[in-house]
Order: structure tokens, then sequence, then C-alpha cells
């Protein structure tokens, strides 16, 4: 630094530490990285996570790291995302010769040859068994790990890990092709593993899954399982029979039935979170889980044929503690059974019932009339629901600050009027596809719920300009999504533009009768604005995207494919006007070799060909 600098000799190193650690995005840590060496050492000193895309040459990579971040305590590698090595080569001013912090000048040849190596060298560029070796050696204080899809990593590997990282606490193989042998060696050495995700994990059988539950039976909390053939009831007795802390449990296999889930009802007590995809259990596993689990709060069942009515009364008479319930295509489930969740469980805070089809109006009722703790309701693809249902939520759940429609056709107005009358903390409003909600039931809800920041009105035919300007009256709105309601226009765009100053994301895509002039009157009155889709208006140009521009300098994406008006000129005004411009989706005939030059790498295409 250049002058007198008053900051790094003021400020001591715990309160820059300090400041470090409050910075919550990772851009802003690593410019912060930037301003001296004294900020480049501490920033490093203060890290505890590190996220790894799928990396090349790993051990070299992970060495490197190792030798730069020394209190690292949770790691999350995803062989699903690309990552680019950060600049190993000097810069013009530093003096020839080896850094001590930087790999040799061979190996960083090596790591960007392997960069740059084609589709034949895919396999060599995940995670291994060496390079998970070098993670155990470089990092063996971490107690998070996640190592996602990564399919060059077995048993080996995993071995290695478990010997060195004694106090993993948390562990992820989603997707790992590892063996039984691994899993038994993280039971033998990390008797403080807590939480245990082993989704899609092919190799495994209920040998290894039973070595590690006696291994870490002291510890383990939370168990994760889907999509592997081999894992069977055995495995969740094993469970039942010495985890007595489990306090979550997510299944998803069609291998698993009755005995194994009535084992884990029975012998884990403290089971509090729930979540299961088996074709295979039945009622009479649920009348377990009612009677015994009884500090059940969160409860999700997804695609149940074999689940009625007579599991929901056993649920809804002995779990009085559930405050999260999710049903998803639970076909068999009727009103009855969720009135009887409703009468028996009265802390509910949350609902979701997503196509169900034997659910209709008068479940819905009996959670409006019981449940007056409700703060989030979401109705997905329920035609047998109308408008009564919302009716008693408006009077019965006055806390309510979540809803959720989609395809709901038997809800209109008057529906929309009582939750805007009744629920008047309502800050999340979501409505796709209902046909029947027109400008009275959104207009109420601008009159009566001031709180509200979040509304999506998707595919809501019916609404037009007189509801948003009632919105723009009435709410501070943060998030607007309107794609496809077709009776908006200027004047409701421009209602929300003078209305809502601290409006950051705006979806106004496929609506045909929006011009340039909101455009302009979005650039005065929204300075907040950060992400905006355009996509399908026919009848926007470069002139309108110029006004906003102007003002709306932190816009950091815009999408804006097929709209015919906008040209190559108006792409580069986008990006060379928005300084944190990081994603344009355009069509790629609409880029100028100058623009991808300039901006190619936050340059998306929807169309090649177009």
């Amino acid at each position: 630094m250049r002058g007198h600098d008053r900051i790094n000799n003021c400020l001591p190193e715990e309160l820059i530490l300090e400041i470090f650690r409050r910075l919550e995005s990772k851009p802003n840590r690593d410019a912060c990285s930037l301003v001296c060496k004294r900020w480049l050492s501490l920033e490093r000193f203060s890290r505890t996570t590190l996220r790894i895309g799928a990396s090349f040459s790993s051990e070299d990579f992970i060495s490197l790291l190792s030798r730069r971040f020394l209190h690292i305590t949770s790691i999350h590698v995803d062989e699903r995302l690309s990552v680019s090595l950060p600049s190993l080569s000097p810069s013009p001013k530093r003096k020839r010769g080896r850094d001590s912090l930087s790999p040799s000048s061979s190996k960083r040849k090596k790591l960007i040859g392997n960069k740059h190596s084609g589709a034949e060298n895919v396999e060599s560029c995940s995670l291994t068994d060496a390079g998970l070796t070098a993670l155990a050696v470089g990092f063996p204080k971490v107690e998070n790990l996640s190592l996602i899809w990564c399919p060059n990593v077995s048993s080996v590997g995993l071995r290695s890990l478990a010997e060195k990282c004694i106090s993993l606490k948390s562990l992820d193989l989603q997707g790992c092709y590892v063996g039984d042998q691994g899993l038994a060696a993280v039971g033998k050495f990390c008797k403080q593993l807590e939480e245990l995700n082993l989704r899609f994990c092919e190799g495994l059988t209920d040998v290894g899954v039973t070595d590690l539950v006696v291994g870490c039976a002291k510890s383990l909390k939370s168990i994760g399982v889907a999509a592997s053939a081999k894992i069977t009831d055995l495995s969740l007795e094993a469970v039942g029979s010495h985890c007595k802390l489990l306090e979550v449990l997510y299944l998803d296999s069609e291998y698993i039935h009755d005995k194994g889930l009535i084992a884990v009802a029975q012998g884990c007590n403290r089971l509090k979170n729930l979540k299961l995809q088996c074709v295979g259990v039945t009622d009479k596993a649920f009348a377990a889980v009612g009677d015994l689990c009884t500090s059940l709060e969160r409860l999700a069942l997804y695609s149940f044929q074999n689940f009625t009515d007579k599991g929901m009364r056993a649920i809804g008479k002995g779990s009085k503690k559930l405050k999260d319930l999710t049903l998803s295509d639970c076909y068999f489930v009727s009103c009855k059974g969720l009135e009887a969740i409703a009468h028996g469980c009265k802390e509910l805070e949350r609902v979701e019932i997503n196509g169900c089809h034997n659910i209709g109006t008068r479940g819905i009722e009996a959670i409006g009339q019981s449940c007056p703790r409700l703060k989030e309701l979401a109705l997905l693809y329920c035609q047998r629901i109308g408008n009564s249902a919302l009716q008693e939520i408006g009077k019965g759940c006055k806390s309510l600050e979540i809803l959720h429609l989609v395809d709901c056709s038997g809800i209109g107005d008057s529906a929309m009027c009582s939750i805007a009358k009744g629920c008047r903390n309502l800050k999340k409003l979501h409505i796709r596809r209902c046909y029947e909600i027109g400008n009275k039931g959104i207009i109420a809800i601008g009159k009566h719920c001031k709180s509200l920041t979040e509304l999506s009105l998707r595919f809501c035919d019916k609404v037009g300009n007189k509801a948003l300007i009632a919105i723009g009256k009435g709410c501070s709105l943060l998030q607007l999504n309107v794609s496809g309601c077709n009776q908006i226009s200027d004047a409701g765009i421009s209602a929300i533009a003078r209305g809502c100053p601290q409006l950051t994301h705006l979806d106004i895509s496929v609506l045909q009768n929006i011009g340039d002039m909101p455009l302009a009157e979005l650039g005065e009155g929204c300075p907040m604005l950060k992400d905006l889709v355009l996509s399908h208006c026919h009848h926007i140009t470069d002139t309108g995207l110029n006004h906003l521009v102007q003002k709306c300098k932190l816009l950091e994406s815009c999408h804006m494919v097929y709209c015919p008006g906008i040209t190559s000129a108006g792409v580069a005004t986008v990006v060379s006007s928005c300084p944190h411009i990081k994603k344009v989706l355009i069509e790629k005939w609409k880029v100028t070799e100058r623009t991808t030059r300039r901006a190619g790498s936050v340059i998306s295409y929807l169309c090649m060909d177009l």
C-alpha cells in the first residue's frame, strides 16, 4: 500500500481475522486476500472450508491447498462441478525463483497440461485413492467431508482417510463406488462420526453398513441411504439395535420393508426427522412409528403405494410433536388421514401436499381449524381443493408466512381474499397456473399483506395491471415473477418500479405487451436490481435496455433470449455498463467477436444455431 497504512497499523491480527470470518461470500474473501501480503496470510489462516470441483492431478492440487490453508475443517469435493486452477505463474514483477508456496515449474506444466487434456483423459481428472490419501495427510483435522460422485475413490482411499482423520464427524459418499472394507474402516477409526450419507453407493452391502454402525453406535445421529440394492432390512435392524442417538433417517429404496423400519422405531426413540420413499413399507411400519417415535418432528413421504389413512391415524395419535409434514404422490391418503394428523399434531408449522389426488377441501380445512401455528403451506397439483379450504386457513392460521399454490384449479379470488385478510404476516406468495385467481385476490394481498417481499404469479391469465398497481402501493417487494401473465403491460411494471425500490429480482418473461418504457422506470426506481429475465418479450429493444443499465449498476444476471428487438448492440451495452455482471443468456448470433473477447466468460447461449 502507498502512503499511510492506517488499517494495518491500527488493527491487530485478531480483529482482522474476526472480520474475515464474518465475510460470507468467497469472492469477498478472495478480494480481501489480494489487498496485501499480510491480508493474504491472514485470510488463509482464517479459512475453514474448501470447495473443490473436478480436479486434475488431484494429489498435487490437494497438496498445494493443504500448504496454503492450515485450519480447514470442512471439505466438499463434487466431481459434477468444474474448477479452474488458481493462477500458478508468477506475476511479471516477481523475481525469478521458486516460490515456497507454489509447485515447481515441472509440476505447474503438468497441472496445466492435464487441465487442457481431451475427453479421453476424463477418468484421470477425477479424485482417486491417491488424491484422497493426500487429502487425509494434508488435512488430518477435517471434521466434515463430502465426496460427491467421485467414481475413482475406492475402499483403499477411504481406509487411508479413516486412519488419519479420526475427528471426522460428517461423511457424505454420494455416488462413490466404495466397498464394505472402506466403510468398516470408518467404523473402526472414526468414533466421533455423527452424519453419514450413502446415497447411490452401489458397491455397499449390509456387511459394510453393519460394521460401521457397530463402530460408530455411540455417536451416529443421521443416516441417509438411496438406490443401494444390497442394503436391506438387515442394515436397519443393526441401526435399531445399536444407534440409540439416531435423530435423522433418509431412506429411498425398494429393498426396505416393514421389518427394517419397525426395528428402527423400536430402537431409536430419539428419531426426529424421517424421510422415506420406500414402496415396500406399509401401514404396519407406520403404526410402530406413531406408537414409539414420540419425538418425531419432521415426516416426509414420497410415492407410497401401501400407505393409507390407517398409517396417518397412527402418526396423528402418537407423534404429537410433529411440525413438518410432506406428502408427495401418496395416492391412497384421503381427507380422513389428513384430518387425523390435524387433530393430533396441533404443533404443525409446515405442510406440503403434492399430487395426492384423494386429498381435497376437507383435509385442508381441518389444518386451518386445528393448527394455529402453521407458517408455511404448499399445495401442488391438488385439483380437489377448493376455496373454503383456504378460507379456513385464513381464519385459523394467523402466523402463515409462506404460501405455494401450483395447478390448483379450484382456488380463486375468494380464497386469496380470505388469506389476505387473515394472514397479514404473509411474506412469500408463489402461485403458478391457478387460472381462477385474478386481480381481485391479488389486490387484497397488496392491501393487507404489508410484509410481503416475494411474489410469483407465473402463468396466471387473469392477473393484470390493477393487481400490480395495488402491490406497488402496498408492498415493498424484493422479488417479483409475473412470467406468462399476458394481461400485464407497461402500466403494471411501471407501478412496481415506482413502489418497490428494494427490488432485486424481476422476471417478466413471456409478456407480450411490455415495451421499453417500464425498463426506463425500473432504471430510475429500482437501483438494487440484480437479476432480470426478459426472455420472449417481443417489444423490448436496445433502447429500453440502455435506459435500464445506466442506473442498475448492481445487475448480475440478464436473460434475454427470443427478444427480436434486442441486438448485438444491446448485448454489448449490458456487458460494458454492468461491472458486476456474471451471466448473460442470449442467442449466439447476437454476440460479436469484440463482446466475446471482452466478456466471454459471462455469456451463455441457449440455442447455438439461432
